[in-house]
């Protein structure tokens, strides 16, 4: 049986479990810092697994030893974004989580394929890479998905088309530099400019990259539903080996003309994890907002000691 260890038994941590546990995608083992709490997420995971004919296994521990074998392994242990914060302000305490649970990752599941979810996203995933030593291809990060379904949110609410039918892309930092790509962005097989003017279309970019902020002042605390959603795409997509076209947090090693960084680009997730970098054509102007986004995200890298 495929074995799946989430690192972080709160809200986006169990929340995935449970979108993983609901796809049926292997066993899980939910680890957390916090005596009893993964105890008590993995009893109540169990009995929704019981009462939806769910065939899963839902363990919770205080020992990383028990991710002994894992397939994947998914961390979201770390601070969440406060009202007044933006993603980098968790940058320095975060760093030092990822960081240790990474050199757990290291000892006791040497062999997974490491999905990271804590902000700031593509440093931590940086920093996970850095730690573990693990080929590139096997740590990633999640959050194009995340980014990419709130604007087919907006899209939708102003279309009134199925999510089905509405395709789109997003590069860079997961964060305020964010690239979305209204030019790669679809309604069935038409282009979104067909339905939408150009001031619509701006006015939908920008309530996209203010979307977590405003979950954050509406219910108090960050997303979770979304972010669980996504993250257990992607670890069905390795599990599966899916070969599915992801917006992934990437390890760059010329693409784009970006090295040594990892940021937001479409990649092809199968069961070697990310199993190829799809370069896009991009506009002048959408190329120089991307080099702009990873700019930010160097600059944070080298705030910190890797």
């Amino acid at each position: 049986m495929t074995l799946i260890t989430v690192v972080g038994s709160g809200r986006v941590g169990t929340s995935a479990a449970l979108q993983i546990a609901m796809r049926e995608l292997g066993d899980i083992v939910l680890i957390d810092i916090v005596q009893g709490l993964p105890q008590g997420e993995a009893l109540d995971l169990n009995h929704a697994c019981a009462t939806l004919d769910l065939d899963v296994d839902v363990k919770g521990s205080n020992d990383y030893r028990d991710m002994a074998g894992s397939d994947v392994v998914v961390v979201t242990a770390g601070l969440v974004r406060k009202p007044d914060m933006t993603r980098l302000d968790l940058l320095f305490k975060n760093s030092e989580i990822i960081s240790s649970v990474a050199k757990q990752v290291k000892e006791h599941a040497p062999k997974s394929k490491v999905i990271v979810v804590t902000n700031p996203l593509d440093v931590m995933t940086y920093v996970a890479y850095k730690t573990t030593g693990f080929e590139s291809r096997r740590v990633m990060g999640f959050s194009g998905l995340l980014d990419i379904g709130r604007f087919r949110h907006i899209i939708r609410s102003r279309l009134g088309v199925s999510y089905k039918s509405i395709r789109s892309m997003v590069l860079g930092e997961h964060g305020d530099s964010m690239v979305l790509l209204p030019s790669r962005t679809y309604i069935g097989v038409e282009p979104l400019s067909r339905f939408m003017d150009e001031k619509t279309i701006a006015e939908s970019v920008e309530a996209t990259r203010k979307a977590g902020a405003e979950v954050i002042k509406l219910k108090g605390w960050s997303a979770h539903h979304a972010p669980g959603a996504g993250a257990a795409l992607m670890v069905s997509a390795i599990v599966r080996d899916e070969k599915a076209v992801i917006p992934t947090s990437a390890y760059l090693e010329g693409q784009y003309g970006e090295r040594d960084i990892y940021a937001v680009v479409p990649c092809v997730l199968g069961a070697g994890g990310v199993e190829k970098i799809i370069e896009l054509s991009l506009s002048e102007e959408e190329l120089r907002k991307f080099k702009e986004s990873v700019k930010v995200l160097r600059e944070a890298v080298a705030q910190l000691k890797l």
